[in-house]
């Protein structure tokens, strides 16, 4: 999932379009994109459009963004977008592990009554500094959690921390990616809201895969090739992985748990990250 769109659920005329697109995943968002007075037209649109077989023969990921799970909307929002054509389920505003338990028990109870016999899986935004805090603890509350999803603009703007500082990014990307590898899921990265700056753009990203991220979001088709680009190792990247997979067969042929590539003593966690690498190269390709 080097890239995900966001899809306003109440632009109906752009599904099919995002769908056609070169993002990796689509989220439909019910929440932030949708004015209060069209959310019940919003989830009506997205319900119809998950569940047809345009969807079902898609090669998408396909993520709905509910609203959040102490608002007015969350339960109509569950009976509409439960269905067998969602990947993932994306909770934003969760700042607790029992605040995401009680999400689970909601959503358990709306696909047994649709019939959703697949468990859907949850992508957890987090986006408050207490979030930030009970990341690890949110993430491993329960085996529904693929991933967290880093929400800079609502951890950064209400607190005035100047995102133009790489280091306060860094910060926030840094304790996520290390809250996610606790718990042993993904970590994705969030919105850029500035559609007219692609630097600033591929720098967030550059700087989110470095930490290990999987991709980022997309507020914008435009920036959708900026993403798949910024998550696609080099060419270099990926024969220094297959030089160290190549020396790693044959150290265990001599029984050698460490052997040195290219002037790096080469161990255990340098070969998984390496066999990682080769595996998303694979799957991408």
């Amino acid at each position: 999932m080097r890239s995900k769109l966001f899809v306003p659920g109440s632009r109906p005329e752009l599904f099919a379009k995002a769908l056609a697109g070169d993002a990796d995943a689509l989220s439909f968002d019910l929440e932030d994109a949708v004015a209060e007075g069209r959310k019940a037209e919003a989830r009506a649109a997205v319900a119809d459009f998950v569940a047809g077989d345009t969807v079902a023969q898609a090669a998408k990921l396909v993520i709905v963004r509910t609203n959040a799970a102490d608002s007015p909307h969350f339960t109509a929002d569950l009976a509409a977008i439960v269905r067998p054509g969602v990947t993932l389920i994306n909770l934003p505003k969760i700042e607790s592990a029992d605040a995401l338990l009680a999400a689970v028990a909601a959503i358990e109870a709306a696909e047994h009554a649709n019939g959703v016999t697949h468990p859907i899986g949850l992508l957890v935004n987090i986006e408050t500094p207490r979030a930030l805090a009970d990341a690890a603890r949110i993430a491993a509350a329960h085996p529904r959690v693929a991933g967290l999803q880093l929400g800079l603009g609502d951890l950064f703007e209400p607190y005035g921390i100047d995102r133009a500082d790489p280091r306060n990014v860094h910060a926030a990307m840094f304790a996520l990616r290390m809250a996610a590898a606790q718990a042993g899921v993904f970590a994705m990265d969030g919105a850029f809201a500035a559609l007219d700056d692609d630097d600033g753009y591929r720098e967030e990203a550059r700087m989110a895969r470095r930490l290990g991220f999987i991709g980022k979001s997309c507020v914008h088709p435009r920036q959708v090739a900026l993403a798949n680009a910024a998550f696609v190792p080099s060419e270099a990247e990926l024969q220094a992985a297959q030089r160290i997979v190549e020396a790693a067969q044959a150290a265990a042929a001599q029984s050698r748990s460490a052997f040195v590539v290219d002037g790096r003593m080469i161990d255990p966690p340098f070969l998984k990250r390496a066999q990682a690498l080769l595996a998303a190269a694979r799957r991408s390709g």
